[in-house]
């Protein structure tokens, strides 16, 4: 069974920004219309719109959020600290992950594979298992996606090089959605309980 509770929004672009705007905290408005584009706004606001949705829904918290940095850059909740949350978002598509124990969450959409960049972030035997694959560009993507995952929930985002991100570590449990119809892929990453 679970231990984390998430939500997925691929239809980002639906969203109508003034009025979600209205439905957000001070904090989260500016975030928001610091990003030059509507595109980079909406997915703010709806990445923090689904936080809302989930705190009501099984915290029982009502008020908006207030976020916080930690100096490595992973947020959480100021007035909440046992809530443990992580945030993502991709052209058109935001998620949204909270749980009572840490929890790190990527999303990206589904692209050709780029061999440059494969060989760049992957490791030697995971760039020859996504070639040998027989949908190289969804097996590159879910990779991807399970090493962002895996580096927020530990805190420190994709500064650390992804060619040394080792997923078949047995510390840490993942769960991949894969949307071929909307065209992109979601993981989660979470530690796995002794």
């Amino acid at each position: 069974m679970a231990d984390y509770h998430y939500l997925i929004n691929d239809r980002v672009d639906e969203l109508n920004l003034d009025e979600a705007l209205q439905h957000v905290s001070q904090q989260r408005r500016e975030k928001a219309l610091a990003f030059r584009h509507g595109g980079g706004r909406r997915l703010s606001v709806a990445a923090y719109l689904l936080l809302c949705d989930l705190l009501r829904q099984h915290y029982d918290i009502e008020e908006l959020p207030i976020l916080q940095e930690t100096p490595d850059g992973k947020p959480f909740l100021k007035d909440y600290p046992a809530i443990h949350f992580n945030l993502s978002h991709t052209r058109g598509v935001a998620a949204c992950v909270v749980s009572r124990q840490p929890v790190g969450i990527d999303v990206e959409r589904i692209r050709p594979l780029n061999n440059a960049l494969a060989r760049r972030v992957l490791t030697p035997a995971e760039y020859q298992h996504v070639k040998s694959s027989a949908e190289p560009d969804i097996e590159f993507i879910h990779l991807w996606t399970k090493k962002e995952a895996l580096l927020k929930l530990i805190g420190t985002g994709i500064r650390a090089e992804l060619d040394t991100v080792d997923t078949r570590d047995s510390h840490y449990r993942f769960e991949t959605i894969i949307n071929r119809k909307q065209q992109y892929i979601c993981t989660l990453c979470t530690y796995k309980q002794s």
